[in-house]
């Protein structure tokens, strides 16, 4: 019996380039097993990009830093429920930071693998552990190192909606005691009821979301500065690799240009040996 998930997270672990034809392979199998409803299972796994595949190795790599990162995003749910300004900033400071660090790890592993991830790569790392927060069906196959495919981008967790009674809501007013009746057949007009304390929760709400903003920025900010960080030492690793095989390159130069003089050396000597014994041979012939 073909196990689906076990031939899953077996192609999920290949690196890309590998992909097709591992997966071809196991539908065929299936298939020749008379399992065809596996097979069709099986041919119908998509193929990882190269930005997926990092983020599947950087789950399998470190359970527990993937673990921490959608216990991160459990809790940013949360707090949109309940409407948690102290915990979203917190939260987002963090899920910045993290994720900067886990799209760097998962340059470092790819390049293990022999795949060099550019920075365009990197940030569609960054942007998938981004959406796997929002997601917990993506989240569930990232964990398992087997998403398939970059689930669609989240823009914050506005899907979530708070729980009953954390919404803003107007208030409800107290019942006045009752009025005795007038002498005048006609109602007095009500009197003007006092400034309904709404506006300021909301206030408090929309001060407290900014400042979420605000820490996100600078959340993104930092994890931007990290990256290009990242990015500098990487080129500044390249620049020194460019030189040692420059330095190689010029040694090699002169080992070639000493054996070039030589060699020209020992050509002018056979020359002037070729031409003494030419003369020698035509004074013979002579005599």
């Amino acid at each position: 019996m073909v196990d689906v998930d076990a031939v899953a997270a077996e192609l999920y672990g290949l690196r890309p380039e590998e992909f097709t034809a591992a997966r071809d392979a196991h539908a065929a199998a299936a298939r020749k097993a008379g399992q065809r409803a596996e097979a069709k299972r099986i041919a119908a796994l998509h193929k990882p990009t190269r930005a997926v595949w990092a983020a599947n190795r950087l789950a399998r790599a470190d359970a527990g830093q993937a673990r921490h990162l959608l216990e991160i995003g459990q809790g940013l749910r949360e707090a949109h429920r309940t409407l948690s300004g102290e915990d979203l900033r917190k939260l987002s400071h963090q899920q910045h930071v993290v994720i900067a660090a886990m799209a760097g790890e998962a340059r470092r592993l790819a390049g293990e693998a022999g795949q060099e991830l550019s920075a365009g790569v990197q940030r569609e790392v960054e942007q998938i552990l981004r959406s796997v927060l929002a997601d917990p069906e993506a989240a569930e196959a990232w964990a398992r190192g087997v998403l398939a495919k970059a689930p669609p981008q989240a823009v914050g967790f506005a899907e979530v909606a708070p729980v009953p009674g954390t919404e803003p809501r107007p208030q409800q007013h107290e019942a006045k005691p009752e009025r005795k009746p007038e002498p005048k057949p006609e109602p007095k007009p009500k009197a003007r009821p006092k400034p309904d304390p709404e506006p300021d929760t909301r206030e408090a709400e929309r001060t407290g979301r900014e400042a979420a903003l605000a820490e996100e920025a600078l959340a993104r900010a930092e994890s931007e500065r990290a990256q290009a960080r990242t990015g500098l030492g990487a080129l500044d690793e390249e620049i020194g690799r460019l030189e040692e095989r420059l330095e190689r390159a010029r040694a090699e130069r002169e080992r070639l240009a000493a054996a070039a003089e030589d060699a020209d050396r020992r050509h002018r000597e056979a020359e002037r040996e070729a031409k003494a014994a030419r003369a020698a041979a035509r004074q013979a012939r002579r005599r």
